[in-house]
């Protein structure tokens, strides 16, 4: 049933390495060659597949509520959104990416539900279309034997900066504002133990 994917035994022995390149969030390049994106994903198709990767076998619910189980082969999708996810984590600030994590899940239901004309689904779309105007930049990712490693990522919006993340006494942010900071995002879960949990010493309500 698999046509598109290698087995685990016929893959090549040595790992492959790939980078994908994004502009706004749409793939454009495959290691620094650009091409229109139906090349693009055909040649991901290529490249996962004789790796041994891109294969779903899943029990799914069906919108009637059956269970069922169901195969799908899809190299080049799954490659595409590893890649582009990981690029979303350098490149988005975290509220950003918590929102965004719903609304994918969300617009995943809705098109499943046969419902792509939709409010709903134009909604969703015109954030997707705010967050990716700086998602551009470059995955490495290496394939092996059915496994996906994303190697290292590059890009001139990244909001990483290693200098408010060095764990050490070089971090440029001032460090005697955490405690304040402490102080304040716990004051919630002091008051609660004081009147209703651990330090209020009344019982559990059964």
């Amino acid at each position: 049933m698999w046509t598109m994917t290698k087995n685990l035994d016929e893959c090549p022995a040595d790992p492959e390495e790939v980078v994908i390149s994004f502009e706004q969030g749409v793939p454009t390049a495959i290691n620094g060659e650009k091409m229109p994106l139906l090349d693009l994903i055909i040649k991901c198709n290529e490249i996962a597949g004789r790796n041994g990767f891109g294969r779903i076998d899943m029990i799914e619910d069906r919108v009637v509520g059956i269970k069922s189980r169901e195969c799908y082969e899809c190299p080049a999708a799954l490659l595409l959104i590893q890649a582009h996810q990981s690029l979303e984590q350098l490149c988005l600030d975290a509220e950003t990416l918590k929102q965004k994590a719903k609304l994918d899940v969300e617009w995943a239901s809705t098109v499943y539900r046969g419902l792509w004309f939709s409010q709903n689904r134009n909604a969703i779309d015109a954030f997707n279309a705010y967050t990716q105007k700086y998602v551009t930049g470059d995955v490495r990712i290496i394939l092996c034997k059915g496994g996906l490693f994303v190697d290292g990522l590059r890009s001139d919006y990244s909001l990483y900066d290693y200098n408010l993340a060095t764990y050490d006494e070089g971090d440029t942010f001032d460090h005697t504002a955490a405690r304040g900071f402490i102080d304040l995002h716990g004051l919630q879960s002091k008051t609660w133990s004081r009147v209703q949990g651990p330090g209020s010493g009344l019982q559990p309500v059964e």
